[in-house]
């Protein structure tokens, strides 16, 4: 009698745990994920204000996913009122997102999307202000431009879901596509078991709250100071810091978090060293201003 009623426990807490109204969607959290949350939600940010609606704060973790992890995040509070957010994109050739940054009088930057390293030019869906500037090219990943960072025409910002029929039917008037799909209606999606998931790099990510707050968030790698994350620990991640939603950028030597008066405050990771000096050239950028 007490196997089975054991048995039962278990199976019933399986069911709880794996299940969701949404089809592509699963979270089974073991304790050990449990754990790297809690290490995240419990540890004291080095908090720096830059505007009474934004603040950013960093932290480098010394045993977090079982290794050290340098992680920045920018908290932009009453996103599509008193800030704005656009995607400031190169028209030939490759800008470094801080110059995007300043051209652009932001106060926030951060790398965008995925891009052509040798020609130029996004690679991924991409309309801004109604106008199509890029079509996903031919045989790009699905799963890469699968969801986007959208402004619609009261500013506001979100991340959704690329439509059945495509990008095209997709009505906010700006989308910059990426992906994989991180969190989406407070549930982390499952994800693939490709190299580009399950190895650790670089990595940017942008997310909302429930609150309404819109969170970017960039994780160093390719150091022993920063050692980057696979993309189900960036999506355990953007949970611990509250996203109900939550995609993945470009990463690697791309990710990149500018601020104001400070400058590159992360690790970028194109010059192979753990200093603010090793920024990429990109073809677009998410900013943020008043």
């Amino acid at each position: 009698m007490y196997k089975k009623l054991l048995y039962l426990f278990f199976s019933i807490c399986l069911f709880s745990c794996a299940t969701t109204n949404e089809s592509n969607v699963v979270t089974v959290l073991t304790t050990k994920d449990g754990s790297n949350i809690q290490k995240i939600q419990s540890i004291n940010w080095t908090k720096n204000k830059i505007h009474p609606k934004i603040s950013w704060n960093h932290h480098q973790f010394q045993d977090l996913f079982s290794s050290i992890q340098s992680i920045t995040v920018v908290e932009i509070k009453s996103p599509g009122k008193r800030i704005k957010a656009a995607v400031e994109y190169a028209t030939s050739g490759f800008i470094k997102t801080s110059d995007f940054a300043k051209s652009s009088e932001a106060l926030v930057a951060i790398n965008g999307s995925f891009f052509d390293t040798k020609n130029g030019g996004s690679i991924v869906f991409f309309k801004k202000n109604g106008l199509i500037i890029n079509q996903t090219k031919e045989g790009f990943t699905p799963t890469r431009e699968s969801v986007g960072f959208s402004i619609n025409k009261s500013e506001s910002m979100e991340i959704i879901k690329k439509p059945i029929n495509g990008w095209a039917g997709a009505t906010e008037k700006t989308i910059l596509s990426s992906g994989p799909l991180l969190r989406y209606h407070d549930v982390n999606a499952s994800q693939e078991k490709t190299k580009f998931n399950t190895n650790r790099h670089p990595r940017t990510a942008i997310g909302r709250t429930q609150d309404g707050r819109i969170l970017a968030v960039v994780v160093d790698g390719r150091s022993s100071q920063g050692q980057g994350v696979s993309i189900k620990e960036l999506a355990q991640l953007m949970h611990a810091l509250g996203c109900v939603d939550a995609m993945n950028l470009d990463g690697g030597g791309s990710s990149t978090v500018w601020i104001k008066n400070s400058g590159i405050v992360n690790f970028p990771s194109d010059n192979k060293m753990y200093d603010h000096q090793g920024e990429r050239a990109v073809v677009n950028a998410i900013i943020f201003k008043e």
